[in-house]
């Protein structure tokens, strides 16, 4: 207090005196608790979420498996020599299948295109994952084929590529019908003209005779050889065809009958063999009959019976050598064999698929007989009417007439038998394909061949020549 009984504030009046006493100290105060921060808002329309936390997943992983807890078994490490089990697909990846279910499609690297058979083994569907049938560039799909597609392919063949193929049926039955006739016919005029004006008492009769005999039997050696030299040729055109169809080329003509000729002599070498084999195993049959029946009359019953047995024997004979030695043709043209060497192939091939490769060929022969007697029979019948019409009386007024039906007869003829030779070519070589396919994977090197052609590769292996062939 001042003097005057008035009160001050400590401190207030300098005049008092100071001391030495502090005042008491108070208990410290407890630090704050720790404030938590405020929740990151959530990110606005067109803003980036802030990214996660280290040791959290991304977005399409898995999370990391969590510690056992205690009580449970801890996950089994794979051991030494055992197959640890697969990672966790990433995002955009897709799973591993499951069993019973189908691989994903394949993926090229990028700046690469896949192969053919790869694209062409999947589905096109964006996220399909079905199995798609392998790829058939051609006329037939690059696979071992059905019964069914063994039957159409032939027909196909004809529909496909008409010009070069029919055109070539029809060429060689023409040229086979123009040089028989003429060379046949030529013969057969000039010896009968020789032998009617010839004096039986002449001398030089008989060598005259003989020389008439040897002029036939040449002209029909002759025209035997032109036909066998067009149905290799024939054969030899049809297999190029149905070879370069697979692959899905189509030829010319010009650019066929080029490439069956570099395999004409051999091909035609192998008819002849089987013409001359036919030829000497129907005259020595022939022969016994004949010599069994002119032995007395016992014999002739014998004869007879011999007769049936021979012609049953030698069907089955030719059935099964025919079936069996059916893809020599093929042989020779495409993977460019000898004759032998041809015949042991076709054997090879034909093992253990003697009766499809029977069935699918008398099935086309039969079904093309067939259809040609059912095409040819109205169109003779109307024939013979047509004559007994125009020329009741046989006096020679429709002469013309008769023979322009005739040449429109026969030139029907001459259609039918074209497409039939073509379409039984197309059948062995067809068949040939399937066995190939089958026992030798040649599906596999022809996918391989127009996977390299779509490439654009210049320099690549001829696919149906054999592997170890150059």
């Amino acid at each position: 207090m001042s003097d005057d009984k008035s009160w001050a504030p400590p401190q207030a009046d300098d005049s008092r005196p100071a001391t030495d006493e502090q005042p008491s100290a108070l208990p410290p105060l407890p630090p704050p608790p720790p404030v938590a921060p405020a929740p990151a808002a959530a990110p606005q329309y067109g803003q980036y979420a802030p990214p996660p936390a280290p040791g959290q997943p991304q977005y399409g992983q898995y999370a990391p498996p969590a510690a056992p807890q205690y009580g449970q078994y801890a996950p089994p490490q794979p051991q030494d020599g055992q197959y640890a089990p697969p990672p966790a697909p990433q995002y955009g990846q897709y799973p591993p299948p499951q069993y019973g279910q189908h691989a994903p499609p394949p993926s090229a690297p990028s700046g690469q295109q896949l192969p053919y058979y790869a694209q062409q083994g999947f589905a096109q569907q964006p996220g399909a994952n079905a199995w798609a049938p392998p790829p058939k560039p051609g006329l037939i799909p690059l696979r071992p084929l059905g019964f069914g597609t063994l039957l159409g392919a032939p027909f196909q063949v004809l529909r496909r590529n008409p010009r070069p193929t029919f055109g070539s049926g029809l060429i060689v039955q023409l040229v086979v019908l123009v040089v028989t006739v003429l060379f046949v016919g030529l013969a057969v005029a000039f010896t009968v003209a020789r032998a009617t004006s010839l004096d039986p008492d002449a001398a030089g009769a008989d060598a005259i005779g003989a020389g008439n005999i040897a002029l036939l039997i040449l002209s029909g050696v002759l025209s035997a050889a032109i036909s066998l030299f067009g149905s290799a040729l024939l054969q030899a055109v049809l297999v190029i065809e149905v070879a370069s169809a697979t692959l899905g080329e189509k030829r010319k003509l010009g650019a066929l009958w080029k490439a069956a000729f570099r395999r004409i002599l051999p091909l035609t070498a192998w008819f002849a063999l089987v013409a001359v084999a036919v030829v000497v195993v129907i005259a020595i049959a022939v022969l016994l009959v004949v010599a069994v029946g002119s032995s007395g009359s016992a014999g002739v019953g014998i004869a007879i019976l011999l007769g049936v047995l021979f012609a049953f024997g030698l069907t089955a004979l030719a059935v099964w050598l025919g079936t069996k030695l059916a893809l020599v043709p093929c042989a020779i043209v495409l993977e460019h064999l000898g004759v032998g060497a041809a015949m042991k192939r076709s054997w090879r091939l034909t093992a253990r698929s003697f009766w499809k490769t029977f069935g699918v060929l008398a099935l086309v022969y039969g079904i093309l007989s067939v259809a040609s007697q059912i095409l040819q029979t109205p169109f003779s019948f109307l024939a013979g009417a047509a004559v007994g019409l125009l020329d009741p009386n046989n006096s020679g007024t429709g002469v013309g007439a008769l023979i322009a039906l005739y040449l429109v007869f026969f030139a029907f003829t001459i259609v039918i038998g074209a497409v039939s030779a073509v379409i039984q070519a197309a059948t062995v070589a067809v068949v040939y394909l399937d066995l190939r396919m089958r026992k030798e994977g040649l599906d596999i090197e022809l996918a391989r061949f127009v996977e390299a052609r779509q490439a654009g590769l210049e320099t690549v292996a001829d696919p149906y020549l054999p592997r170890n062939a150059g």
